[in-house]
């Protein structure tokens, strides 16, 4: 029967163990962790990343040019199911709904902000740890290099300065190993970092225009053709004192930033 405990000793785990050490077992922890941050992050951005698709653009459009042929119950139904999972879809309804409904314009602009910052909120924290593993794992070389090389001139002081070259070559190449290690983590993972946040600043930037473009569409007043159609003497008003349309581009510099 073959011995499994010399097939376990070479296997590539166990080899990088050997060469780096205890520093090596932390830094293929963060590898691992930071590999299974960066599938869930994009699962997540595949599923739940606010986006701007063809359909919703076009509803957006139809907004600005007659506001009277949008609402809030049909963007979501023509969305259809995986549609409804678009967090910019739900924010370009609510405030749709709330002009339609002449609510303050402040409270929509806080809602607005607010949900803006919630649907880029889950993506938040896993950023942060790749940021973090990016940061530590160069650091965590370090720290092999410097236990490497107290290994290494431990060993030398044991033999009072007569140590070959076999004894202090172990703490040097743990010191080397660990080092390199270090930098093979932290360059990928600071470049995803500066990827992931490329992008999320980037779908920030829709979200913000796409709100911008509703919100400088504002409903008119239709009060004012009712109460002049009730006034007495006033039965048949003049073009002059009756809107031509029940909708108008107002308010343009109040939501320079709608999403904060």
């Amino acid at each position: 029967m073959p011995d499994t405990s010399l097939f376990a000793s070479t296997s590539p785990l166990a080899q990088l163990t050997d060469m780096g050490g205890p520093v090596m077992v932390v830094l293929l922890t963060l590898a691992l962790a930071g590999i299974i941050t960066f599938v869930y992050l994009m699962l997540l951005g595949t599923l739940y990343a606010p986006r701007l698709p063809g359909r919703l653009k076009k509803t957006v459009m139809a907004w600005q040019q007659n506001p009277a042929s949008v609402s809030s119950v049909s963007i979501r139904e023509q969305a259809g199911a995986w549609g409804r999972l678009n967090p910019l879809l739900h924010l370009v309804a609510n405030t749709i709904e709330g002009l339609k409904n002449n609510r303050d314009d402040r409270e929509i602009r806080e809602t607005a902000i607010r949900d803006a910052q919630q649907a880029l909120e889950p993506f938040e924290a896993p950023l942060k740890i790749i940021e973090v593993i990016a940061a530590l794992a160069p650091l965590l070389g370090l720290l092999g290099t410097v236990l490497g090389m107290m290994e290494a001139f431990s060993a030398m002081a044991a033999t009072e300065g007569r140590a070959n070259a076999t004894q202090l070559s172990g703490g040097i190449y743990e010191a080397l190993t660990t080092t390199a290690a270090g930098l093979v983590v932290a360059i990928p993972f600071a470049a995803l970092a500066a990827w992931i946040e490329f992008r999320l600043r980037r779908i920030h930037k829709t979200i913000n225009n796409t709100l911008v473009s509703i919100l400088h569409v504002t409903p008119a007043e239709d009060t004012q053709a009712s109460v002049i159609e009730s006034e007495p003497g006033r039965e048949n008003p003049s073009s002059e004192d009756t809107p031509d349309h029940d909708y108008t581009a107002t308010h343009g510099q109040r939501f320079a930033h709608a999403a904060g």
